[in-house]
């Protein structure tokens, strides 16, 4: 049965398309460019969903530049649970949202992408889907306080270029944390100044919040334009 159109956008823009998984019912929100180069896919985190302000950001910018922007919406979010369900149930919930994309956006490259648990997400799963990248925002490189736990493992095995946007304040895994873990080859690194793991900046920082948030857009389209646009 194919993917169902739901009704109640969050935006008038999004097209709402449900797709099943064996965790219950997910939901692509999608932003069509008119002659797309490539589409992005985002996961979410485990704070607000596909509402995320940089998330947001992304799906309200890039369309206008070619890039289509599918935020993809996981079943324990669609279900209204507070607390997002294992690992490996995102990557499921993440395989069937790409299955369940439409035609227009696998005639174009993949690059899969997401915030925090959403990019650990895309990092296990970039390769075996077939993207040609991934853009992992806030990659939480460690539980806040637990360094010694470290998820760079997850970087390493990508198997497709990547790019990090990691805000200067990070409290799981600050720039130079990311730095000293001996990056992949293949892996780019951008730092938002004085931004949190939320991508937020304080009001005495250098950037106001929209200029942040600037810099993640403009930082990913840059980086999509050069490395799968070409």
């Amino acid at each position: 049965m194919p993917p169902a159109e739901t009704g109640d956008p969050r935006d008038p823009r999004d097209q709402v398309v449900a797709f099943p998984t064996p965790y219950g019912e997910g939901r692509l929100h999608r932003r069509a460019a008119t002659d797309p180069v490539a589409c992005l896919v985002l996961g979410h985190g485990a704070g607000n969903g596909v509402a995320s302000a940089d998330l947001e950001a992304l799906a309200d910018a890039l369309p206008d530049q070619g890039i289509t922007v599918v935020r993809l919406e996981q079943p324990w979010h669609v279900a209204g649970r507070k607390v997002a369900t294992p690992p490996a149930t995102l990557d499921v919930g993440l395989v069937a949202g790409v299955a369940a994309l439409p035609d227009a956006d696998r005639a174009v490259p993949l690059v899969l992408g997401g915030r925090s648990a959403g990019a650990r997400s895309a990092a296990r799963c970039a390769s075996d889907l077939g993207a040609v990248g991934a853009v992992l925002l806030a990659f939480p490189l460690h539980p806040p306080g637990r360094p010694e736990r470290s998820r760079r493992p997850e970087l390493a095995g990508a198997g497709v270029p990547l790019l990090v946007v990691q805000g200067e304040r990070d409290a799981m895994g600050r720039p130079d944390e990311l730095e000293a873990a001996d990056l992949p080859a293949d892996l780019d690194l951008a730092v938002v100044p004085g931004a949190d793991h939320g991508m937020k900046v304080l009001r005495s920082g250098a950037l106001t919040q929209e200029e942040a948030l600037g810099v993640v857009v403009e930082t990913v389209l840059e980086w999509i334009v050069r490395e799968v646009v070409g």
